[in-house]
């Protein structure tokens, strides 16, 4: 059994979870053991992993369900603390499935790295000799990284930029190809391999041999059209749901200060989806935050419209993301939560990814847009406050229940409830 769809899934407990996740993905005792174990990372593994490390860190594993990408069902992994998130990201999925499912591409996986040379004696010389000499440096690129080379990937191309004001340097792009890693260590590793002949050829100095992160030569694309009836309920019509989206982000759009947080919306399911897959999500952050800057004015990553009945959403942005290398060998869980996914390449990865944040996105504009931002958010964390004041078991939900209906959330009142179920009847 197959599908994104799983009906009832959040009704279930853990084990009932589990057992579905058994039956779909043909995960055994030690692969749910590991979901269980807090991600099964040792202090042993953890202290190579990272300096001075004193213990290892817990968060929460959801899945986003109901995501329909190029005509293929994904249950996403997602790692993630904040409440109402993965149910959010899938109800919109929903949505968008019961309209057709997402439409995504990416980008072949061409990285930057950047070679800062400084002193050159002759500048415009300098800039004409590495152009001329574009074959020996990708030759001498590639040296570092024979096998990457030799299955397709490695230096491709290179460009050259020439900076007079306010600082005068000369920076080398490396464009290289990384396949289905996000390519870091061997990015950098070339970029350090041609500075000894980018030096005899400048008269310059190099001094930065590093990646960019912003990764605008592969960047993820997803986008949908649905009917605008599909967001009809709550008392609101479709229309009138589909317009305050639209309003919403034509704030975002021109105010960089509604812009920041509109993006942040879109990262909460990007970050959570990088997390159960062992990627970098602040390399990805970087990366989506300078993109939304390039035209000069920081704005939306995504782009909204209405007509004719029709809701129109589409995102793109950077998402330099690996299926093999990095702590994706490292981490046990990251593993069984890839069985889980089962995309088949880093650029698959992107598309899905993609289409969580753009998913991410319309669930919080059309939050926005109609009862608030505030209510989705209540029930779920009041479950937070409960826990915070030590409820367990079915009183996390009763405590919840009460500070909802109260109207007041807050630690205090969370304490005090608990105190009164817990007295003996």
């Amino acid at each position: 059994m197959s599908g994104s769809r799983i009906p009832g899934f959040y009704r279930l407990d853990v084990a009932g979870r589990h057992a579905e996740l058994k039956q779909r993905y043909g995960l055994d005792e030690a692969d749910l053991q590991r979901l269980l174990d807090g991600g099964t990372l040792t202090v042993e593994r953890a202290d190579k992993m990272v300096e001075n490390c004193i213990g290892v860190f817990g968060l929460p594993i959801g899945l986003g369900l109901n995501f329909l990408v190029n005509g293929r069902d994904f249950v996403v992994p997602m790692v993630v603390e904040e409440p109402s998130v993965v149910a959010a990201v899938s109800n919109m999925a929903r949505v968008v499935r019961d309209g057709g499912g997402f439409q995504a591409e990416a980008d072949p996986s061409i990285m930057i790295g950047q070679v800062q040379i400084v002193d050159s004696p002759d500048p415009a010389a300098a800039v004409a000799a590495l152009e001329a000499n574009r074959g020996h440096l990708l030759a001498r690129a590639n040296a570092v990284h024979p096998n990457m080379a030799a299955r397709g990937g490695g230096a491709k191309d290179v460009e050259v930029r020439r900076f007079d004001d306010p600082f005068a340097m000369i920076v080398l792009h490396l464009l290289i190809d990384c396949s289905d890693a996000m390519g870091a260590n061997a990015i950098n590793a070339m970029a350090e391999g041609v500075a000894p002949l980018v030096e005899e050829l400048t008269g310059g100095r190099v001094c930065l041999r590093i990646l960019s992160n912003l990764a605008d030569r592969r960047c993820a694309r997803a986008s949908f059209a649905i009917p605008e009836t599909l967001l009809a309920g709550n008392g609101f019509e479709g229309a009138e749901v589909c317009d305050g989206i639209v309003q919403a982000w034509r704030f975002a759009a021109v105010d960089p200060y509604r812009a920041a947080t509109h993006n942040k919306g879109v990262m909460n399911g990007i970050d959570a989806v990088a997390i159960a897959t062992g990627n970098d999500w602040r390399a990805i952050e970087a990366g989506a935050h300078a993109f939304a800057a390039r035209g000069g004015r920081y704005t939306s990553l995504t782009k909204w419209s209405r007509a004719d009945g029709v809701l129109r959403g589409s995102i793109e942005l950077p998402l330099a993301v690996g299926t093999v290398g990095g702590s994706t060998a490292v981490h046990p869980t990251i593993a069984v939560l890839r069985k889980i996914l089962d995309v088949t390449s880093s650029a698959e990865l992107a598309m899905v990814m993609a289409a969580v944040g753009l998913a991410q996105n319309m669930a919080a504009l059309r939050a926005l847009a109609t009862e608030g931002i505030q209510r989705g958010h209540m029930t779920l964390h009041a479950r937070s406050v409960a826990l915070a004041a030590g409820a367990e078991g079915a009183l996390v939900d009763e405590v919840a229940r009460a500070m909802v209906e109260r109207g007041e959330i807050k630690l205090p009142a969370a304490q005090a409830l608990l105190k009164q179920l817990r007295k003996p009847s």
